[in-house]
């Protein structure tokens, strides 16, 4: 006769139904006296049985139930702590698939992955529970007092999101303040669903940042867009303002035809990463000259920035690939998209923005320091000529 062979899993999983359901005895027995004394804090009533998923697996416990005595004669319902209402998965377990399905795994795949560990599938409903949870934890986030960060920079930008409302796709934007510390830390400090890029949006997201604690920083780096602009004029009115380069190339080459691209890019990447400031300053000139016989609105275009795409100029050039563009916060959309690409689409702008901090939160998506963080503390240069 085979003999029967079990895992160390087995065994565990065996005695694990006796184990919880112990240490609810135990609670209650605390919360109302002995089952066999005579006086006591209540009555019980009966049990009720529950699937609950750990990381040993999923058992079906009995749990006690329990009238306890109210100090006006009354009686209320016993609640447990070890097992309150509703909950199916412990801590640990929410934290394995949440962890998981951040990482860019399908419900399908953390379902594969997870579902011989912990004795069950895991569904759909289960993961939004477990990001629901996540929600207090976002909203005291997004409230954080910001007043010891010692934010130097500000990047804005917005996060461009496909979304489905109503079986049709829709652009969902959700606003983003980056902020760099004095010790070249990056963190995000803001992100919410304004429904646009208006003046009255951004507005609002630095009301916010100013009502925790966000002082007027040293520079703000902003792709173009009228409306932040407007905000930063209105909030910081004497903070420096870099123009995006990147933004200002793709714009210019929307002006040239396609056979002018490749020698647009070539002279505007030239003045833009020059050696020297005088150099950038000296190309600029030879650009404006050059361009404004072959394409005018090329120029125009670029005029139209104005000295804000050269503000970067001003500072040490090891911070220059830093402050020349917003790709700070391209690179963390760019890596969110990536990762939400498998996971089907998100239906509101809350459930969006509290996936991307959750990323962020459990070290799913990472920031480096900023380019030229030993210099941060040099002064900027006053007094550098940027009109042409």
């Amino acid at each position: 006769m085979q003999q029967d062979t079990f895992s160390l899993e087995d065994v565990i999983r065996f005695h694990l139904k006796d184990f919880i359901e112990e240490i609810l005895e135990e609670e209650l027995e605390n919360a109302i006296g002995s089952r066999y004394a005579r006086e006591g804090k209540g009555y019980r009533n009966g049990h009720r049985t529950r699937g609950v998923t750990t990381t040993g697996g999923t058992v079906e416990v009995d749990v006690p139930r329990a009238r306890l005595r109210t100090e006006d004669g009354g009686f209320v319902e016993f609640q447990n702590s070890v097992l309150p209402p509703g909950r199916r998965l412990t801590p640990r377990v929410e934290a394995l698939i949440t962890r998981a399905y951040l990482c860019g795994c399908s419900v399908r795949k953390v379902s594969f992955a997870l579902a011989q560990a912990l004795g069950g599938s895991v569904s759909r409903s289960m993961v939004s529970r477990c990001l629901r949870r996540l929600k207090p934890q976002w909203e005291a986030w997004m409230e954080r007092d910001l007043s010891g960060e010692g934010i130097l920079r500000l990047v804005l930008d917005a996060l461009s999101v496909d979304v489905r409302m109503d079986g049709t796709s829709h652009k969902l934007l959700i606003l983003v303040a980056l902020g760099i510390t004095n010790e070249g830390e990056r963190m995000v400090l803001s992100m919410k669903d304004m429904g646009g890029e208006s003046k009255e949006a951004w507005l609002e997201i630095m009301r916010d940042l100013v009502g925790r604690g966000v002082q007027q920083p040293q520079i703000c780096i902003v792709d173009g867009n009228p409306g932040i602009e407007a905000a930063l004029a209105q909030t910081w009115p004497n903070c420096l303002v870099q123009r995006c380069t990147v933004h200002k190339e793709r714009n210019m080459l929307g002006y040239a035809p396609p056979a002018m691209h490749e020698e647009l890019k070539a002279d505007y990447q030239a003045m833009m990463y020059a050696g020297d400031a005088q150099a950038a300053l000296g190309l600029r000139k030879e650009f404006i000259l050059k361009w404004h016989s072959k394409c005018p609105k090329v120029v125009s275009s670029l005029k139209e920035a104005g000295d804000r795409l050269f503000t970067f100029l001003r500072f040490p050039p090891q911070q220059w690939k830093s402050l020349r563009s917003t790709n700070s916060i391209e690179r963390l959309n760019e890596e969110f998209r990536r990762r939400i690409k498998v996971q089907g689409a998100t239906h509101t702008g809350d459930s969006v923005c509290l996936l991307f901090w959750a990323m962020l939160a459990c070290g799913v998506i990472t920031h480096r320091k900023v380019h030229g963080f030993e210099t941060l503390k040099r002064p900027i240069q006053e007094d550098l000529k940027l009109a042409s």
